[in-house]
């Protein structure tokens, strides 16, 4: 299924009709409970799958806190959203790699996920909206195409553009944001963003807000934006990876081993004020050796 959006206003009116069915998330018990999901690393990069609730602790805004819920991330449903940079300067990546998108999510979702396919240029286009099947998928990921730059436009007339951060603002919001559960977002981008609404402040702010973690996948392009995918990966408990130091298909094997190996804590916070602050978080593990990738903290959202 695709469809285009031309204003953010209607792109987002348009994905809001269609999250009335949310996954359910077992250690989320109350409205008050905070989840953080987390994964471990050794000193060598391996990751840590057998830890206990009883090697943790947690922090909020420096004040330890109880967790009170723990499971290991193995199987729970998951919610995978990927945004593909259609613009021309990544068109060589979509006839290149859709392959090893579409090898990814055969591989990753089981029947209780769910993913989205968008691509981005001058317009966000949703490919292929929320589906267990992972033939609509291949299909969505087969019709993507890119939108290659063919020369400065004429004296008056705009100048290209790549709608990143509106991408996943709008992404983040209406539609992972209604969602419960794991969710993460994939961005596949040489991170050069030209004519977004959004800035990045509020697009980190957005993924922060809905409990998403986002992985970038960055094509060099000649103007590397691979750091501000850094930007908006790291608080979430993601990371950014570089093609040209690491093939594809080991990074999506990366991000999948990870996705399948996550921790989840869910406590209740000691400050009981809905304000909208937000709140930093802190995740420690013993021993002190090991790395632990978390989101950097939520918003206590108002009632």
């Amino acid at each position: 299924m695709k469809s285009s959006f031309w204003l953010p206003g209607l792109f987002l009116a348009l994905l809001a009709l269609s999250v009335a069915q949310e996954h359910e998330n077992p250690i989320k018990v109350d409205v008050e409970v905070v989840n953080v999901f987390c994964t471990v690393h050794d000193q060598k990069g391996a990751l840590v799958r057998d830890l206990k609730q009883a090697d943790f602790k947690l922090f909020e805004d420096n004040r330890p806190q109880e967790i009170r819920y723990f499971a290991q991330e193995t199987n729970l449903p998951l919610t995978v959203a990927i945004l593909v940079d259609v613009s021309g300067s990544v068109h060589w990546f979509i006839q290149e790699e859709k392959g090893a998108v579409a090898t990814f999510l055969q591989q990753v979702l089981r029947p209780d996920d769910r993913a989205l396919l968008v691509g981005f240029s001058s317009t966000i286009v949703l490919w292929q909206d929320l589906t267990h099947s992972t033939t609509q998928l291949s299909e969505g990921l087969q019709r993507l195409r890119s939108v290659p730059f063919k020369g400065l436009p004429p004296l008056g007339f705009p100048m290209p553009s790549t709608l990143l951060y509106d991408a996943v603002e709008q992404t983040a919001i209406g539609k992972m944001k209604p969602l419960s559960g794991r969710k993460v977002l994939i961005v596949i981008s040489d991170g050069l963003d030209n004519g977004s609404r959004a800035h990045m402040d509020s697009v980190i702010q957005a993924v922060e807000a809905t409990n998403t973690t986002v992985y970038g996948v960055c094509f060099e392009s000649g103007f590397s934006g691979c750091s501000f995918l850094k930007e908006m990966s790291d608080p979430t408990g993601g990371r950014t990876f570089h093609v040209k130091k690491m093939r594809i298909d080991k990074i999506f094997e990366t991000i999948e081993d990870e996705m399948r190996s996550q921790y989840a804590l869910g406590y209740v916070s000691t400050n009981r004020e809905h304000d909208g602050t937000f709140r930093k978080l802190q995740v420690k593990v013993t021993p002190k050796t090991l790395k632990v990738a978390a989101r950097k903290g939520y918003y206590a959202e108002k009632p």
